[in-house]
Order: structure tokens, then C-alpha cells, then sequence
């Protein structure tokens, strides 16, 4: 590539990747926090002495999160490449990385949840029982609420979770910073533009760390 103003490596390379990956992080972080609530609620629900003790679903559940949490991120994209042309008709571009990306972000958000709600005080669940609230009730009521720091804090995590793994998806075509990188600058032999990159990327997860901070303190406060 040749040598270009910092301008166009910002309006032609940049600014573009940024809007990419940006649209993965934002769909991806909805759609494995929807699907890694529900597991995570399942979980702690099911669980021996649980609000619906059931060791068979808990074993499913726990054993599926263990297993794909365990898959290279790299190589579960790849595996299920069949399930993303089904779904989006294309194994190319960041709509089509939503799905590896939300098969490999849901484990982690699950057991994030999951961890969270278990740090509850039990004593609290046993007070709301007494009480005659529900098992919603209790969950949203009662356990969401006390937990609300910890997933605050988990949330962050997992954001810049996602954030790592759209960079790694760029690599097989998924576009964003990653692709940038690899193709503008590594491949390119541009050090002007993959480091102009890191820089980006270094920034971003500084800024969620410190929103996330100041969300944390607003709640404890």
C-alpha cells in the first residue's frame, strides 16, 4: 500500500472499521446478554436447592456452557460456518459475525450472570419466600437488585470481551478494526495504519473500563 495522509487512512480505513466493529459489539453484546440472562436465570433456578431445583436441565445447561466456553474462538467460527450461511446467507461481512460472535459471547455472559446471582445473600431469597413473593418476583425483585453492582461490573468485562473477539473475526472477513489491521497494515507491511489501530482499540477499551466505573460508583453511592 502506498504511503497516505493520516486524512485518508481516518476517512477511507478507519472511521469505516470503527462503524463495523461498532454495529458487531453493539448487536452482539444485546444478544448474548438476552440469551446469557436467560441461561444464567435457568442455572440458578435449577441448581440443587434452587427456586425449581432440577438436576437434569442444570446438568445440560452447566455442561453446555462448559463445552462451548471451551472452543477456541477462532475455530468455532470456522465450525459453524454451514449455521451462518443458513441463517444470513453469507459467511462475510460483521452481520454474518454476529452469530459465531454470539455463540462464543453467550457462555461467557451466561456464567458472568450466573456467578453474579449467587453471590446473593441466600438469607434474602429465604426473607422474600417467606413473604409469598414469587419466583419472579424474587428473581427481579430481590436478586437482580442486590446483584446490580456485580453485573455492572461483569457487563464491562464481557463487553470488552466482545470487543477482543470482533478483532479476532476480522480475520476470517467479518471487517471492522481487526480486518483493518490485518489487511491495511500487517499484510500491507503499513505500520502507519495497524498501529494507528492499537492506539484505537487501546482507547476504547480505556473508555468502556472508565464508563463502566463511573456506572458502578453512581450505583453504589
Amino acid at each position: 500500500m502506498r504511503d497516505i495522509s493520516w486524512s485518508e487512512i481516518f476517512d477511507r480505513i478507519i472511521i469505516p472499521s470503527i462503524a463495523n466493529t461498532l454495529e458487531m459489539l453493539f448487536f452482539c453484546f444485546i444478544f448474548s446478554s438476552i440469551l446469557g440472562f436467560t441461561v444464567a436465570v435457568a442455572l440458578y433456578m435449577t441448581q440443587p436447592g434452587g427456586l425449581r431445583e432440577n438436576k437434569a436441565i442444570y446438568s445440560i445447561l452447566n455442561g453446555g456452557i462448559s463445552i462451548l466456553r471451551s472452543f477456541p474462538f477462532m475455530i468455532l467460527m470456522v465450525s459453524i460456518i454451514p449455521i451462518t450461511r443458513v441463517i444470513t446467507g453469507s459467511s462475510i461481512g460483521w452481520v454474518s459475525a454476529l452469530i459465531p460472535l454470539t455463540f462464543a459471547s453467550t457462555p461467557f455472559m451466561a456464567r458472568m450472570i450466573e456467578n453474579s446471582i449467587k453471590e446473593v445473600n441466600p438469607a434474602l431469597v429465604d426473607a422474600a419466600k417467606s413473604f409469598g413473593a414469587s419466583d419472579w418476583q424474587i428473581i427481579f425483585g430481590v436478586v437482580l437488585a442486590e446483584a446490580l453492582p456485580s453485573l455492572i461490573t461483569g457487563s464491562i468485562l464481557s463487553i470488552i470481551h466482545v470487543l477482543n473477539l470482533t478483532t479476532v473475526a476480522g480475520a476470517i472477513g467479518a471487517g471492522g478494526l481487526g480486518a483493518s489491521a490485518l489487511q491495511y497494515g500487517y499484510q500491507s507491511n503499513n505500520d502507519k495504519v495497524m498501529y494507528s489501530i492499537i492506539v484505537i482499540l487501546i482507547c476504547m477499551v480505556i473508555l468502556i473500563q472508565y464508563t463502566g466505573d463511573r456506572i458502578y460508583k453512581k450505583i453504589k453511592e
